[in-house]
């Protein structure tokens, strides 16, 4: 496989494509009016405490207060392997015996705000570094879960617990498989002397305030994405080119040849091709190579994704085909779920399976399908009614959310009035006008989708509200600019507009 790392700098926005053999699996995108909070640490201050759900919000100066969980809030214990999960119990604590109204507290943002609500915070601070993750406020090394081999591992922690600082935890990340002592050394004291910082300005300055501000997208896809899996990393601003290759001369040397500069007369995305699979990952339909499709549906609580098998008929027997269906649907919806971020719950419907090996098997297929993915998914298995149940790691917002927002006329429905709707709100507006009006000459203009509609019932009002109808002469035409349920009114001494 063949991956690549394309980047586009410009004015307004970064954007960061990754493309494993010519196709779209990731795309990141940070905006200079939006720039994301995860990895920020601000020293904030406790607004208020609600012991009914074991949590805070703290003021960390954004302009809406951050939510503190009491896992999050209490001390660091030890990790499992599971990267930076741990295992804490919560219910020997209350969050008001652990934070006052106007505690001063240092937090980092672990999660977006996302919607109505404000983003998550955590007193457990971490530190990623390119090899290394620095835990300040953990005694504790751990090891990625996505490094297997277990002399490996032997290996890696021995070196972690040597190089580890007093009273600090380690965790090795996944790039750090095959590497030496020599190569975690400058991470431990860059990271150290970094805290160092983070902690002299704890103490002086105005409450909230950041004290600490991760880095932007350019330099984070070095530091967190760029590893010998990418064969090539291609960005087409030269200032940041020049400030790339310093960066991955200090962290990955060997990488440096991979860094390209794009000077064609193209648009970089355009050029690769990522622009229309960036709309097509926006689509409510996805199509099987097979024929058959998916239906993505975002809902407040979870997403729902139902697997269809469209066109696809098969060639041996339902079974076989609705078998063939949900597996190849396994690989599009891991690559959905990777490609637009989504996160919180899903709800997969795939095609009813009656043998339990082929449910098996379609189970089987998901999860060996999201290991690729970097995010932490769980599939949590099937359904009585045969629906699929999983988790995915909620961090960032969604593709969608960055890119799309609410229609103004179906207010994010998905659903906009008929034409014959439309044209009974035109005639009710018709009918209120001319039932006051003195008027004995009336223009209307309406939206091309209901005129044929108002004509045909134009004479029937007018006999209704007009007592004389020869008197009244009322001309209709179209008008594009008008919404499908608008109206203008002219007449000889006045106009109006009713939308």
């Amino acid at each position: 496989m063949i991956n690549e790392m394309i980047v586009d700098v410009n004015a307004a926005e970064i954007r960061v494509g990754i493309l494993e053999d010519k196709e779209l699996a990731e795309i990141h995108i940070e905006r200079t009016s939006h720039q994301g909070l995860v990895g920020n640490i601000y020293r904030g201050k406790v607004s208020s405490v609600l012991p009914g759900m074991q949590a805070a919000f703290i003021d960390i100066g954004y302009e809406k207060n951050a939510f503190l969980y009491v896992g999050d809030a209490i001390p660091q214990k030890d990790y499992s392997d599971d990267e930076t999960d741990a295992y804490r119990d919560y219910e020997e604590y209350s969050i008001s015996d652990i934070l006052k109204v106007g505690q001063e507290l240092t937090v980092q943002v672990i999660k977006e705000p996302i919607g109505t609500k404000g983003p998550r915070v955590s007193t457990h601070i971490t530190l990623p570094g390119r090899n290394l993750v620095l835990l300040p406020n953990a005694d504790y090394v751990g090891i990625s879960r996505r490094i297997e081999n277990d002399e490996e591992r032997q290996k890696l922690k021995k070196i972690a617990e040597k190089l580890k600082p007093e009273n600090m935890g380690l965790i090795v990340r996944t790039v750090s498989e095959g590497k030496d002592e020599e190569d975690f050394v400058e991470d431990v004291a860059f990271l150290t002397r970094l805290w160092g910082k983070i902690k002299q300005q704890e103490s002086c300055g105005s409450v909230p305030r950041c004290l600490h501000k991760e880095v932007n997208l350019v330099y984070r896809s070095v530091r967190d994405l760029f590893t010998w899996e990418i064969a090539k990393f291609v960005i087409n601003d030269e200032k940041e080119y020049c400030k790339v290759l310093e960066l991955v001369e200090m962290i990955s040397p060997a990488l440096k040849n991979r860094v390209e500069l794009f000077q064609k007369d193209y648009e970089i995305f355009d050029y690769y091709q990522i622009e229309t699979k960036i709309q097509r990952a926006l689509s409510r339909k996805v199509w099987l190579k097979c024929g058959g499709y998916l239906i993505i549906d975002k809902t407040e609580a979870l997403t729902v994704i139902d697997v269809n098998t469209g066109k696809f008929v098969g060639s041996n027997n339902l079974e076989d085909t609705v078998l063939k269906t949900n597996i190849e649907a396994t690989r599009e919806i891991a690559k959905q779920l990777r490609l637009r971020d989504i996160g919180g719950i899903v709800i997969i419907d795939f095609i009813d399976m009656n043998d339990c090996e082929h449910q098996q098997m379609v189970l089987d297929s998901l999860k060996q399908c999201l290991k690729s993915d970097k995010t932490k998914a769980i599939v949590l298995g099937m359904t009585q009614l045969g629906l699929v149940e999983m988790t995915r790691k909620k961090i960032r917002q969604e593709l969608s959310t960055i890119m799309t927002c609410d229609c103004p006329l179906c207010e994010g429905i998905g659903k906009v009035h008929t034409s014959e709707t439309n044209a009974m709100e035109v005639l009710k507006k018709i009918k209120e006008y001319l039932s006051t009006s003195k008027a004995r000459e009336v223009e209307l203009e309406v939206h091309p989708s209901v005129i044929s509609i108002v004509e045909d019932n134009i004479d029937k009002i007018k006999e209704a509200y007009t007592p004389k109808k020869a008197e009244i002469k009322i001309l209709i035409s179209s008008a594009h600019d008008l919404k499908s349920n608008g109206l203008r009114i002219k007449m000889i001494d006045i106009d109006s507009l009713l939308c």
